[in-house]
């Protein structure tokens, strides 16, 4: 099982519209959509995971492709890598 991080989504983007982008290219196990608080709408980040071959699938197919005038950013999530922090 593969963590893939989600970025540039457009801020329309719910849950059920990411399933169905990513879900021909393979079955997505878990989905965390970060949403603003106040309004609900996205905050154009998310974190989904699927099995190792439609990980990679859907990062090949996704990767810098646009939906809704914004590009999206698809990549495996790294744990090790460090974090930045926001103020």
């Amino acid at each position: 099982m593969l963590t893939l991080n989600v970025r540039g989504l457009p801020r329309s983007m719910t849950e059920t519209s990411l399933q169905e982008l990513f879900a021909p290219y393979g079955r997505v196990f878990e989905l965390r959509l970060a949403k603003d608080l106040f309004s609900g709408e996205c905050r154009v980040s998310a974190e989904l995971k699927m099995e190792g071959h439609s990980a990679r699938n859907a990062i090949a197919a996704l990767n810098g492709t646009a939906h809704d005038g914004e590009m999206i950013r698809v990549a495996l999530f790294n744990e090790n890598a460090p974090r930045r922090r926001r103020h």
